[in-house]
This record gives structure tokens, sequence and C-alpha cells, in this order.
């Protein structure tokens, strides 16, 4: 597992679309990454984007990774509180990439006054776990057989990263 070189991080485009989608994809064909089981119409995923929280990792040879935050409720004690999702091209995946997107990601949810990031995860998508604890995310608990993907009941790990800086009066 090398180290990649830096990531340009920047704010998602619209003409950013396909290889984001194609990310996606292949994080949907590892079986452990989501449970859906197609990606979405762009309009229903660029939808779900809260406060433009939105980030592509690129380099020279495209983009190679992206992550998102949702709001987790639209009810107003809830407005600093998102679930993030994050997928890396496949041949990216191990080198940094997800490390580089999260940690831009939690500085740009908490300049927009997010105090709690929420992301279910697998558990067996061991890497993502591991990656997210190492950024102060703590395992809330295991949803026990919450959904069901391609027939088969999934649990999911319940992560939480709870801002130092944002909502601490």
């Amino acid at each position: 597992m090398g180290v990649m070189a830096h990531m340009n991080i920047r704010r998602f485009r619209k003409e950013d679309w396909l290889q984001v989608k194609e990310i996606y994809e292949q994080g949907i064909a590892t079986g452990n990454a989501t449970f859906e089981t197609a990606a979405p119409p762009y309009e229903k995923w660029e939808a779900a984007i809260a406060d433009d929280l939105c980030l592509v990792a690129e380099n020279e040879a495209g983009i190679q990774g992206w992550c998102k935050v949702s709001r987790a409720s639209d009810r107003c004690a809830y407005k600093g509180v998102g679930e993030v999702s994050m997928y890396v091209r496949a041949e990216s995946r191990g080198k940094g990439v997800g490390k580089q997107l999260l940690q831009a990601m939690i500085k740009e949810s908490e300049a927009k006054g997010f105090w709690t990031l929420n992301a279910g995860i697998f558990p067996e998508n061991i890497p993502s776990l591991r990656l997210h604890l190492s950024m102060g995310f703590r395992e809330v608990g295991i949803r026990k057989r919450i959904g069901k993907l391609n027939g088969v009941w999934r649990d999911v790990v319940w992560l939480e990263r709870r801002s130092q800086i944002v909502g601490v009066d």
C-alpha cells in the first residue's frame, strides 16, 4: 500500500458527475459500500447534498474519490447533523485519498456549522471503519439486520464524530 501524492481537494462541479458516478458504481460493485444497487440519476444524487458539502479529490489522472454530506433530518434541532458518504476509485484505495477527503470534509462541515457527522458502514468494510475511527469518529452501535442487500440481511455499524469547535456551548 503506497501513499499517493497529495490530491487536489475541491468542491464538486456538475461536470464531475460522470467520474463521480463511475466511482460510486465501483463502490456498489464491492457489495460492501451501500445498500444501493445502482447509481441514482444525477438530480436525485445532487439533491441530497447539504449546504454544498460535496468534495472531490483529483490528480492528473482525474477524480480519485468523492465525499458528500447529506442532512440527517429536516428538523431544526438537527440542522448541524449530517451523514457523510465517501467513495474512492478502486485503483486508488488504501493510498490516503479517503483520509485527505475526510479531513477536508470535517473542516468544511464545521465551517458551515455542523457539529456532528454520522456514518453508516457495513462491518465488512474494515478499511472504511478504520479510517473513520482514526479521524475522531466513534462507534455508537450496530444496527442489526437493518436492511437487505441482494436478498441478504446486513448489519450497519453506526459511527458519529462530534466537533470540538462547533456546538460546544
